[in-house]
């Protein structure tokens, strides 16, 4: 029988610090790594071919953290491929993306941890609340806000959310922690896509389990050179890649609600693209619709949308 004084394992825990010109930040990010009250961190610094002094930064903390690892990609490869690369070399049973203009509240790694300890095996993903702050670190309010009747807004979901995850927004992607085996199962981030979260949320949801933990544990930052900020501008890839994960998502539907989750969706989406003058991603959101609604519903839809029809159907 083993004695009381018998030591229990810690889990490593993984965080890959991603930066691209975050250099106005990034001492405060990798501060917020050193400041974390769990003991056992592996920590990967990965410059994405940054044009600004992030690079001096990152050496100057990989020099005076030793354990730390650094990669300097010598060419801008996009947030996918960058953590794939620090993901196939690192060894934490969870992983978290940092992206190093966030800042993680000291508690973050234990909380999630603790939570992952005390679930299923099953789970995949554990997620919480941030705070909203500015460029110059002004508070800017919560990403779950209370809404004065005891809930939250946008309402966090756990357990089996794969029709949550197809109909709405709800996960601050900064606050989430990955069970590597989730991620390994998936092969990690789709590297021909522009942006990682909304993929990784509908391919992670059909066979695992996500975990709303309700507490702050992120600072994110919002910015104009955010990504989100850019999201269906002209030429950007951010929409085109949405139309792909949607077509993986039509897929792997296997019930009614899950369908008409995805319908949801794709009529969000495409009044974002009709909006922005985006009409060959609004035609080939359509053709999704199609699959996902009945004819009769989505004349109904159209209907409304003044001049929608001729737009996409044109």
């Amino acid at each position: 029988m083993p004695s009381a004084s018998a030591s229990v394992e810690v889990p490593v825990v993984t965080i890959v610090a991603l930066c691209h010109n975050h250099a106005s930040f990034l001492r405060e990010a990798l501060d917020s790594i050193l400041a974390q009250t769990y003991p056992q961190l592996e920590v990967w610094l990965v410059d994405d071919a940054s044009t600004d002094h992030s690079p001096a930064i990152l050496r100057e903390y990989a020099q005076r953290h030793p354990q730390w690892q650094l990669l300097l990609l010598p060419t801008n490869v996009g947030n996918c491929q960058a953590f794939n690369q620090a993901l196939r070399l690192s060894r934490g049973e969870f992983v978290i993306d940092f992206a190093t203009d966030d800042v993680l509240l000291p508690a973050r790694v234990a909380q999630q941890v603790a939570a992952f300890q005390q679930a299923p095996p099953d789970v995949g993903v554990v997620y919480s609340n941030a705070e909203l702050i500015s460029e110059a670190g002004a508070l800017l309010g919560l990403h779950h806000r209370p809404d004065g009747a005891g809930a939250l807004q946008p309402p966090p979901a756990s357990g089996w959310v794969f029709a949550e995850v197809l109909r709405r927004y709800f996960i601050s992607t900064p606050t989430m922690m990955m069970r590597r085996a989730c991620l390994e199962a998936l092969g990690g981030y789709d590297e021909t896509l522009a942006y990682e979260d909304f993929d990784f949320w509908v391919r992670a949801s059909r066979g695992w389990q996500f975990l709303y933990v309700d507490a702050v544990t992120t600072r994110k930052r919002k910015h104009p050179r955010s990504m989100s900020s850019r999201a269906y501008r002209r030429h950007d890839p951010f929409l085109e890649s949405t139309i792909r994960v949607c077509a993986k998502a039509l897929a792997l539907v296997r019930t009614p609600e899950e369908r008409a989750a995805l319908a949801v969706r794709l009529r969000w989406e495409m009044r974002q693209a009709v909006r922005r003058h985006r009409p060959a991603e609004a035609r080939a959101l359509y053709q999704l619709l199609r699959q996902t609604t009945s004819p009769a519903l989505l004349d109904r839809t159209l209907a409304v949308w003044s001049g929608l029809l001729d737009r996409i159907r044109g």
